[in-house]
């Protein structure tokens, strides 16, 4: 039957999650010529995204936002809602804050969706003391790890699932992204470990520095 052609072909429906049709500020691209090995601490850079996430037959589909560290690969925010909004982001952003203390000067890097271009968002990622970076229009490549980790959710955890609700998917993706991808998932970038492990070797290097006089330069 695949040879005659005969299988039948399903066509999946696509939702787009980045709308840069609009009118508000953008911000140059802060990363467009950085490297991995720029990266030297924690909260120096975070790269923020969005994905879809589709729901049971009739539920219609539901949106991710994450926040990643880029030096640790760590999620250091999410959220999940049924709308696309300025709220959704917002959301992740004040998450993200009340677990981490960037030091001013820090990059929060993104697409150019209205969400993130819109007055609150940068707003208060200026009253963070953040640096504003976004992607070019059309380059997902520009955002790569969150690119990257919104693949690795879909291929090991959402379309391995068939979330029959909002709140099931919730569920599912919070665990995956907590227990799973933060504390158990190796990345070669970080030596193999995951990235709460790798966080945590930082947070003893350092404590012994600090208790050896030794200079941080992890931090």
């Amino acid at each position: 039957m695949r040879e005659q052609g005969l299988l039948c072909r399903l066509k999946r429906r696509w939702v787009k999650t980045t709308d840069s049709a609009h009118g508000l500020r953008t911000f140059p691209n802060l990363l467009k010529d950085a490297k991995a090995s720029d990266l030297s601490r924690l909260d120096q850079v975070w790269v923020a995204d969005i994905t879809y996430v589709r729901l049971g037959e009739g539920s219609g589909f539901c949106y991710v936002a994450a926040v990643l560290d880029a030096f640790s690969r760590r999620v250091v925010g999410w959220h999940i809602s049924r709308a696309i909004d300025a709220a959704l982001v917002l959301a992740v952003l004040e998450k993200a804050m009340t677990g981490r203390n960037p030091t001013p000067g820090w990059i929060h890097h993104s697409d150019q969706g209205v969400q993130y271009a819109c007055r609150g968002y940068v707003e208060r990622l200026l009253a963070a003391g953040a640096r504003i970076s976004m992607s070019r229009k059309g380059c997902p490549r520009d955002n790569a790890q969150a690119e990257s980790f919104f693949r690795t959710l879909k291929v090991e955890e959402v379309y391995l699932q068939e979330y029959a609700s909002f709140a099931q998917a919730s569920a599912c993706i919070g665990q995956f992204i907590e227990d799973v991808y933060n504390q158990k998932r190796l990345h070669s970038a970080i030596g193999y470990v995951p990235p709460a492990e790798f966080e945590q070797r930082l947070t003893d290097k350092t404590e012994k520095a600090n208790s050896s006089g030794e200079p941080n330069r992890t931090r």
